[in-house]
């Protein structure tokens, strides 16, 4: 996969196109990634009473929700512009994934 954890990514489709986040979590063997603050769902937590009297409250949180890999582009670190990625294998037989558009390292920043 060419999108790895800490990627910053632009969404290209979907509702949150536009917006551009983090990548959290990457699932290959499903094809998706968890991106911060990109896809949110609410999840309702119901109140609940302790035999002892404490309460909790109910509450509604919002996580995010994995989306398609083919819906984010990488966004590249040192051109600062969405991009496609590329590999390439050095002499020592190390591959490393490499912009597009400014045709850098973008591994080797991290």
């Amino acid at each position: 996969m060419k999108i790895k954890k800490d990627d910053q990514v632009l969404v290209i489709a979907g509702k949150d196109k536009g917006k551009q986040g983090k990548v959290l979590q990457v699932s290959p063997v499903k094809k998706k990634v968890l991106v911060e603050g990109i896809s949110l769902i609410k999840k309702h937590i119901k109140a609940e009473q302790n035999k002892k009297g404490g309460a909790k409250v109910g509450q509604r949180i919002e996580l995010p929700t994995f989306i398609d890999i083919s819906n984010v582009q990488i966004i590249c670190p040192l051109c600062k512009k969405p991009a496609r990625i590329g590999y390439q294998i050095t002499k020592d037989q190390k591959k490393f994934r490499f912009c597009k558009k400014c045709k850098q390292n973008i591994d080797e920043k991290k």
